[in-house]
């Protein structure tokens, strides 16, 4: 009998140790995502531009040295707000577009046409076969800190990441204030990157739920779409 209530001691004491475990979620950085903001928990903003790319070996070499000298004029200019420039290559998948053309040469009743179409699909298999295709795409991501952007020693960056974050509540009035603020530091860093023949979009609020949820879930996000932002639950000051 005594073994028993040992055993069921210890099995409370387990439970008890796995409620007080602090969950995932709690040693990320983000808060929560609202307005084409991300709002981290030390009370900061980011906004993330997406921005396009050029292909730099076909330009001119006039063309070139007017990027150069476009981009060095732009990184003279950021002294006030630091940058993160981030490249994201994932897998590209085909099998819609393979699955497409496939359905086109069962329809193909021209026997020519049919036989260029087969030709092709193999080719595109073939291609698959001989490695990944990769899509990359290019993000600059645009801070607002409202105590300052100072940079943490060693030990602070080692405490934050094995200790979860706290958070910092932001009310609407303040949020308001910063996100007019961050918001002026995007249309400066969109005209440099207009200078430089760049094309660039502010991510909303959806694309930037989707651009979270696909990093920390590679995996299972090709497979598994998530609900538009009108249909999730966000915390509302």
């Amino acid at each position: 009998m005594a073994k028993q209530d040992n055993s069921n001691s210890t099995q409370d004491t387990l439970e008890k140790k796995e409620k007080k475990a602090p969950s995932t979620q709690k040693y990320l950085d983000i808060n929560e995502i609202r307005d084409d903001c991300v709002i981290l928990k030390d009370g900061s903003l980011r906004t993330v531009i997406l921005v396009s790319s050029i292909n730099f070996a076909l330009k001119s070499e006039d063309e070139q040295e007017a990027i150069i000298q476009s981009y060095v004029s732009f990184l003279n200019v950021l002294n006030d707000f630091p940058l993160q420039i981030v490249i994201q290559s994932r897998p590209l998948s085909i099998d819609a577009y393979i699955a497409q053309i496939e359905d086109i040469q069962r329809k193909q009743e021209n026997e020519l046409m049919k036989m260029q179409t087969t030709d092709y699909l193999e080719f595109i298999k073939e291609l698959v076969k001989m490695g990944e295709i990769m899509s990359k795409k290019f993000f600059v991501i645009v801070p607002y800190n409202p105590t300052g952007d100072t940079k943490m020693n060693f030990f602070s960056r080692l405490y934050n990441a094995i200790s979860p974050v706290n958070s910092v509540r932001l009310d609407r009035k303040r949020f308001d204030k910063y996100r007019a603020k961050l918001f002026k530091r995007v249309d400066f860093v969109q005209g440099g990157l207009q200078s430089m023949g760049l094309k660039s979009t502010i991510l909303d609020t959806q694309s930037l739920i989707e651009l979270f949820y696909n990093i920390y879930n590679p995996t299972t996000s090709p497979q598994q779409p998530i609900a538009k932002n009108n249909k999730l639950n966000f915390e509302e000051e």
